[in-house]
């Protein structure tokens, strides 16, 4: 299992603009559909990872707490099913109902909107304010497959509780860490 680091880029970015297929309900999203009045999460995941199976459970759990106080939230599987069909769209259906979705599982087939986002691991998690502008590019909480740490998604959700707000996040921000992309 390689342990790829989220890209520590500059904060302060503008959310890239998107418009991907919602696999599980066949409908088109972009960004202005998913986002929150007061913030909103772009994560990138795929099906098989060891690192988003080991959150999942709890990450749903994050989502319909905070879709609650206004945050827009959107996942997205960026992988080539070529060469990983577990997952593949008809897989994503599948991931998405056994986890119960509260929000969008959105296919970036191209990989381009990865590369907008700058996205190279799995988990790979971008927070915007509730002006589009990104907040955080850090981790879930410090559990990892194989560590004794729990999962309870306290660095993300310090971050929402910030955001949701509309209060400042901490520049200081302890990288994701997952299996990297698998690009084509």
């Amino acid at each position: 299992m390689t342990r790829i680091p989220t890209n520590m880029i500059p904060l302060g970015f503008k959310a890239p603009e998107f418009n991907l297929q919602d696999i599980p309900t066949g409908k088109n999203l972009s960004f202005a559909d998913i986002k929150g009045k007061n913030g909103t999460v772009v994560v990138f995941i795929c099906n098989h990872c060891p690192f988003v199976i080991h959150i999942i459970e709890e990450l749903v759990k994050v989502g319909k707490e905070y879709i609650n106080q206004g945050i827009g939230f959107v996942m997205i599987n960026s992988n080539d099913v070529v060469s990983y069909p577990q997952d593949s769209p008809e897989n994503m259906v599948k991931f998405a109902e056994e986890n119960s979705f509260p929000f969008p599982y959105l296919f970036d087939e191209t990989q381009e909107v990865a590369k907008l986002y700058d996205a190279v691991c799995t988990p790979d998690f971008n927070v915007f304010d509730h002006n589009d502008i990104c907040v955080y590019r850090g981790q879930f909480d410090n559990s990892r497959p194989g560590n004794t740490e729990p999962i309870n998604g306290k660095d993300l959700r310090a971050v929402l509780d910030l955001v949701a707000q509309h209060k400042e996040v901490p520049k200081s921000q302890k990288p994701s860490l997952g299996c990297n992309i698998k690009w084509k």
